[in-house]
């Protein structure tokens, strides 16, 4: 089947959903928490929940395991902070309906990750993002696939997109290069899974499991080589984390966090470290009228 994305544009009502308005509340932007790993290992998810608050969501907490609680704590400041030791804690969590994204993955650890992840996609209406060391336990588990729902954000690197669709993957590997197999193994794996599939590189690909598509291609003045440092990809998620907790439609999040990642990227310029990308958003925020 032919399928043509739409190329992802800041677009005037992309601009208008990012703003807030007069006399609102905190919640009225949602509240995303953010899982993280064990001790010497939240970084990852730290550099998400700072992403999240920074492109808007109203509050972001960072879930940590009690071991990691002070390191976690010497970090954070207007990011909180919530012990979820394990699947038990975080189901009783979610018990709080204002908590409207989950973010879990970045820098998790696998077995964190696959003991979390039946919680995570128990409420079937949250925005739920899946990235890294959650999309490896989510691999090969048909029973968790098969719980996966129409508000999961997938964003796997095409390593992790080969483990979670080796079908899908052996075509567009036997082809590099070759956008339109790309494309297409996006959409098959969206439609597959009722999730949105974001597929990290280049030419970054995001479906939705209703057919759409979106291309964001990092060329001529969409080139964002900056991006390609450790923990830009947890940035990103953070991002995507944040706007579904503000209410975005999931590929609208994607669409909307893609282009304002490479954008932050390039007013940024040379010497960009992760940490960077969420500091950039007020300047870019500002030059695009938000």
């Amino acid at each position: 089947m032919h399928r043509t994305p739409r190329e992802i544009q800041m677009t005037a009502r992309r601009v208008e959903r990012l703003r807030k308005t007069g006399g609102a509340h905190k919640y009225d932007y949602g509240h995303a928490l953010v899982l993280t790993g064990g001790t010497g290992a939240t970084g990852a998810a730290r550099l998400a929940a700072r992403g999240a608050l920074r492109i808007g969501a109203g509050l972001v907490t960072l879930g940590v395991p009690p071991a990691a609680q002070l390191e976690v704590a010497m970090h954070s400041t207007a990011v909180m902070l919530m012990r979820v030791p394990d699947a038990g804690a975080l189901r009783d969590a979610l018990a709080d309906d204002r908590i409207t994204a989950l973010c879990l993955g970045p820098g998790m650890g696998v077995a964190r990750a696959a003991d979390l992840l039946g919680a995570a996609l128990a409420p079937p209406g949250r925005g739920t993002l899946l990235d890294a060391d959650a999309l490896t336990a989510l691999a090969g588990d048909a029973n968790l696939m098969g719980r996966l729902h129409e508000r999961c954000v997938l964003t796997p690197h095409e390593g992790e997109f080969a483990c979670l669709f080796p079908d899908l993957a052996a075509a567009f590997q036997k082809r590099p290069g070759d956008l339109a197999t790309r494309i297409g193994a996006v959409s098959d794996a969206a439609m597959r899974t009722g999730a949105t599939v974001l597929l990290k590189g280049a030419d970054t690909v995001v479906a939705a499991p209703y057919g759409q598509i979106s291309l964001h291609a990092a060329k001529t003045d969409r080139s964002a080589p900056w991006l390609a440092t450790a923990g830009s990809g947890d940035v990103l998620a953070g991002f995507i984390t944040g706007l579904l907790a503000r209410g975005h439609p999931p590929l609208l999040a994607c669409e909307t966090a893609i282009w304002l990642h490479a954008e932050a990227a390039n007013h940024h310029g040379p010497g960009l470290i992760a940490e960077d990308l969420p500091e950039a958003l007020p300047q870019v925020f500002a030059a695009i009228g938000v």
